[in-house]
């Protein structure tokens, strides 16, 4: 009995390990993600290593180039994850970069799939994030500095400075995945019922249609 206790608890510790990593482990040098084929599974299937070339699987240039803010949040984010760098396929990190104006915020959202490391290249940001035990926790970076996001909290990047910053964002899932508040809460589609968001936030119907009517039509900052 003993015996098997101490497998059974073993068998549960092994599987909690497992369901708390981020992306497995991949099984080849590499496989890189095929988008052609039609088949849906948890991932990407592979490219055919004859078909995999250097320019067009293993580099992403899109974080050389700034991203256009002129938006309702002052900001963009630029996604180098697999679905536009498919040599990130299996291989449990991706890259993104951020551009705020003056004021631009990326807006309060979460990634699911992954914790994040925030690193400023240009300008300052403030940084923050929400504990499941509703402590908030921040800090305002300036170029060089970096803070860390763990795994599918809520957070932002707020542009407290004059100028432009820029940042760097780094994660560790091949697709983080990103659920915005504003337009998950008041954009969705179909619409969460009036009455469960007035009642959440306990506010009158004409605030939710208000808020509604802001981001029913709004455009996410990531592209």
């Amino acid at each position: 009995m003993a015996h098997l206790r101490s497998l059974l608890l073993l068998s549960l510790a092994a599987f909690l390990f497992i369901s708390c990593r981020a992306d497995p482990d991949p099984l080849q040098d590499f496989c890189v993600a095929d988008f052609q084929t039609g088949i849906t599974i948890d991932g990407f299937p592979c490219k055919p290593a004859s078909n995999v070339v250097s320019h067009d699987d293993f580099f992403f240039g899109g974080l050389a180039v700034a991203g256009n803010t002129n938006n309702m949040f002052g900001s963009n984010i630029t996604a180098g994850n697999v679905q536009s760098f498919p040599g990130l396929n299996t291989l449990g990190l991706s890259i993104n970069r951020g551009d705020f104006a003056p004021g631009g915020v990326n807006p309060l959202h979460s990634h699911p799939r992954a914790s994040e490391i925030v690193f400023v290249i240009e300008g300052e940001l403030l940084v923050g994030f929400i504990s499941t035990a509703n402590v908030f926790y921040s800090k305002v970076l300036k170029a060089g500095e970096s803070f860390i996001i763990p795994r599918g909290l809520v957070h932002f990047q707020y542009n407290t400075g004059k100028k432009n910053a820029v940042a760097i964002t780094a994660f560790d899932s091949q697709l983080p995945g990103v659920v915005l508040a504003p337009l998950t809460l008041f954009g969705s589609k179909p619409a969460i019922p009036i009455d469960v968001l007035t009642k959440t936030f306990q506010v009158d119907a004409s605030v939710i249609q208000l808020l509604m009517s802001k981001f029913g039509q709004a455009t996410t900052p990531y592209n």
